[in-house]
């Protein structure tokens, strides 16, 4: 074996119809074979009917990507400052994947049951009365320092955003992070405090069948690979 591309294949509901998408992960070709790599990504791209996101493109993907009539989203990114006081607790912030589990319902449900095993997804679930958010976050490294934690699904983004106090302490006490990331299309409303990042990582996505308000960070490399 010279060279490897993984995938990660998934079946979502986008609109009430059943979606196929595949999502690139990690692309790697032995020197002496480099000149096939782009088969290999063109063997991929051929697979009729899917619609392909690259959530992690390198800097030297971007520009191929483009040729390979890719599409950037979105990614605009605020970081938000994780502050240890003990107040606003408005919010009570659930850790327990067991009682995560036996308050969730429907699609968010499906979503907990199927990701409960990948190494990266981290579960939590915000209440607030009677208002529920359910969150998934990764630890994330910036500058090789790993003391970030990016979200990628919030059930709830209203509700996160008037939260993020006590979800930014809950993530400082209990995982040691100093600082939440968080993109506008998955968190919602700009939290408080918080500073908007000048070069937001990119990510892509290529289809004749989905908009880009249908992708999202499920079931990708985001939420399988740990790094």
């Amino acid at each position: 074996m010279v060279g490897v591309h993984l995938a990660f294949y998934s079946q979502r509901l986008v609109d009430g119809v059943v979606e196929d998408f595949c999502n690139l992960g990690a692309w790697c070709v032995l020197e002496p074979h480099r000149s096939h790599g782009i088969r290999m990504l063109r063997a991929l791209l051929a697979q009729p009917g899917y619609t392909f996101t690259d959530l992690s493109p390198s800097g030297a993907v971007v520009p191929l990507n483009q040729r390979l009539r890719f599409s950037s989203l979105d990614t605009e990114t605020v970081l938000v400052p994780a502050r240890p006081l003990p107040w606003p607790r408005r919010t009570k912030v659930i850790h327990d994947p067991a009682v995560i589990e036996s308050r969730l319902t429907g699609m968010d449900k499906v979503i907990f049951d199927d990701h409960r095993g990948a190494t990266a997804a981290r579960h939590l679930l915000l209440q607030r009365g009677d208002r529920e958010c359910y969150v998934i976050f990764r630890h994330d490294r910036r500058k090789n320092v790993p003391a970030f934690a990016s979200i990628l699904h919030a059930s709830d983004r209203e509700l996160l955003s008037q939260s993020m106090t006590e979800l930014s302490r809950h993530l400082l006490v209990r995982h040691g992070v100093l600082c939440v990331l968080g993109e506008l299309r998955v968190i919602g409303p700009r939290p408080s405090f918080s500073l908007r990042l000048k070069r937001p990582r990119p990510k892509m996505f290529r289809s004749t069948r989905v908009g880009a308000d249908a992708i999202d960070y499920l079931y990708s490399e985001l939420t399988c690979v740990a790094w």
